[in-house]
């Protein structure tokens, strides 16, 4: 049995004669933060309709701690809590209220576990208001303890940050890092916004077409032979003559860096070549690429609406 959380098996979406979703496959370990990412129209939402049984699978299957959501859907489900977008709320009744209210759907949720959640999500002095006076990032919070009553193995979120200002954003990044650390939840997190995503995120998968085209650890440098590097160095007319002579480099001045492409084992070279001809070198650094770029990189710049 595998020791993912979470484990999509050549999932597969046909509408019609359309394929919709051609074949995924990668799996989620519980405490992980994983991103889900592409252009409008890919397939983003239609999986995770899949993998909560919200919609039919046409072929392969979705495996939640063992069980297939297609042949043992009532286990499978068992272990997924999940917010999509603005969760609905009953705004005349409190937070715990709320809170109460659908943990009596829930076999199994004590009064207890009710506390746990609240603290666990940064509501303890808000709860008993009436949620009709949440801010949307308090509305936010109040959908994910309410996701998370039933101890899920796994917490699907679709856009958690929308509509929130950059304050309610960095508020929810930072409870969404702490479940996954203290409640050892695989979380999936469905965004348009990159910056949150790269922050927020252990891996990423990105899709396009309904096909998944890269899955990589945030932040893991690129495999390029070559690469943007920026120095400060003086004097930079000296520097960048060196370059181009010694080093047949073609370099430019960049915020006040000297800028230019060279493979990693070229800059020793290149720092010794420079100080030999007594240039003054405060800093060598390599550009490092957002997520973003390299989103657009993979996906093409035209494709998001």
């Amino acid at each position: 049995m595998s020791s993912a959380a979470m484990e999509l098996v050549n999932l597969k979406k046909k509408i019609g004669k359309k394929e919709i979703i051609k074949g995924l496959s990668f799996s989620i370990p519980k405490g992980e933060v994983f991103g889900f990412i592409g252009p409008n129209g890919a397939g983003k939402t239609t999986t995770i309709r899949m993998m909560v049984g919200l919609m039919s699978i046409t072929e392969g299957d979705v495996i939640i701690q063992g069980n297939s959501i297609k042949s043992n859907f009532k286990h499978a489900v068992r272990e997924v809590g999940a917010i999509v977008e603005n969760p609905e709320m009953y705004p005349f009744l409190t937070g715990w209220q709320n809170l109460k209210h659908y943990a009596r759907m829930m076999p199994g949720v004590t009064t207890e576990r009710i506390h746990e959640v609240v603290k666990l999500i940064g509501l303890e002095k808000a709860i008993n208001e009436k949620v009709g006076r949440y801010s949307l990032g308090m509305r936010q919070r109040l959908g994910i303890a309410q996701a998370l009553l039933h101890n899920p193995s796994v917490l699907i979120l679709d856009e958690p940050t929308n509509g929130l200002d950059p304050a309610g954003i960095r508020e929810i990044r930072d409870h969404i890092r702490k479940l996954a650390k203290e409640e050892n939840v695989a979380i999936i997190i469905s965004s348009h916004l990159l910056s949150e995503i790269e922050q927020m995120c252990d891996r990423i998968g990105v899709i396009k077409n309904g096909e998944i085209i890269k899955i990589q650890n945030v932040g893991e440098e690129t495999k390029e032979e070559e690469v943007i590097h920026h120095a400060e160095v003086i004097p930079m007319d000296k520097a960048m003559k060196i370059l181009n002579e010694d080093f047949q480099l073609e370099s430019v001045e960049l915020d006040g860096n000297l800028s230019f492409r060279c493979k990693k084992e070229q800059v020793p070279e290149i720092i010794k070549k420079l100080v030999e001809n007594e240039c003054q070198i405060y800093q060598v650094n390599v550009a490092k690429g957002t997520l973003e770029d390299q989103f657009f990189e993979l996906i093409g710049e035209n494709t998001i609406e």
